[in-house]
């Protein structure tokens, strides 16, 4: 699969190559601070073949807390691209940077479901996480 998206004022552009390794809905309390609200809708590209084709993205880590994920912004509209994560080798998209989102599909998954609000809409069938794939399902 090849995909390409970007940040709102169109300065920060990216491509992707690759499986995905996962589609998916994420609760966590983090990610509720970077969407405003509502779960982080993610594609989870190989970070092999993910690249930056015209702007430099802002990181942000961190230093508060054991083995923190790095998110990339556009430093000029704030718009999110992805996030990274230690030692997973992924590059985790925002379904909503995608030129095309249709491209995401449905959620395979949800997860970090511990810190779920009353108002998220999880879809139905989907197998749901207390916290990542592999941890208690979700009650």
């Amino acid at each position: 699969m090849a995909i390409e998206g970007g940040c709102y004022c169109g300065g920060l552009r990216y491509q992707a190559e690759g499986d995905p390794m996962f589609r998916g809905q994420c609760h966590c309390r983090e990610c509720q601070y970077i969407t405003g609200g509502s779960p982080n809708v993610i594609l989870a590209m190989p970070a092999a073949g993910f690249s930056y084709s015209s702007g430099e993205p802002k990181d942000f880590t961190r230093k508060d807390i054991e083995d923190p994920v790095t998110r990339q912004f556009c430093p000029e509209c704030g718009t999110h691209i992805g996030t990274q994560l230690p030692g997973m080798g992924a590059m985790m998209v925002k379904a909503g940077t995608l030129d095309d989102p249709s491209l995401f599909g449905q959620s395979e998954m949800a997860i970090f479901l511990c810190d779920k609000q009353s108002f998220h809409v999880l879809p139905e069938g989907v197998p749901a996480f207390e916290k990542g794939p592999g941890s208690a399902p979700a009650s």
